[in-house]
């Protein structure tokens, strides 16, 4: 939590202090310009990789799969574009990030890396409704839940 509130105060800093950098080195108006031209081209990346990702996650409904890698990259996606629409060369960057495929792959790759030991123990340490976790030898989680009234 501490993190994240150091996040949202350092963020706008750096933010500021990149573009009076790119103003300093290019002049104001080419700095704005640049600015409204990332959010620009990334709206239209954004379009084009959130509709690609609807038509895959309706495609693996169609065929009775639940969509999960498509969910995950709409998160990133909307994230990605959120970043883009806030004015700065650093959340610009980030945005990108999350909107190009292959980056966002890695992206999504290693924070599933990250997360998945924390899913393995909170299931193993008896995690709401959660009875019992493992790893199968294709490294899926396999978990089975139950529900418990009041």
């Amino acid at each position: 939590m501490k993190a994240l509130l150091l996040l949202f105060i350092a963020m706008p800093i750096i933010e500021m202090l990149v573009l009076f950098e790119v103003g300093g080195a290019i002049g104001a108006l080419p700095t704005v310009g640049l600015v409204l031209l990332t959010a620009v081209v990334g709206l239209s990346l954004l379009k084009r990789q959130g509709m690609s990702t609807l038509l895959n996650a309706q495609e693996k409904l169609k065929s009775g799969e639940l969509p999960v890698h498509e969910l995950v990259s709409g998160i990133f996606l909307a994230v990605g574009g959120a970043l883009l629409l806030t004015p700065g060369f650093v959340t610009d960057t980030i945005g990108f990030c999350c909107l190009i495929p292959g980056l966002r792959q890695l992206l999504i790759g290693r924070l599933v890396t990250m997360i998945k030991p924390n899913i393995v123990a909170f299931n193993q340490t008896g995690g709401v409704g959660a009875r019992n976790a493992q790893e199968s030898r294709q490294g899926s989680i396999d978990v089975e839940y139950t529900r418990e009234d009041d």
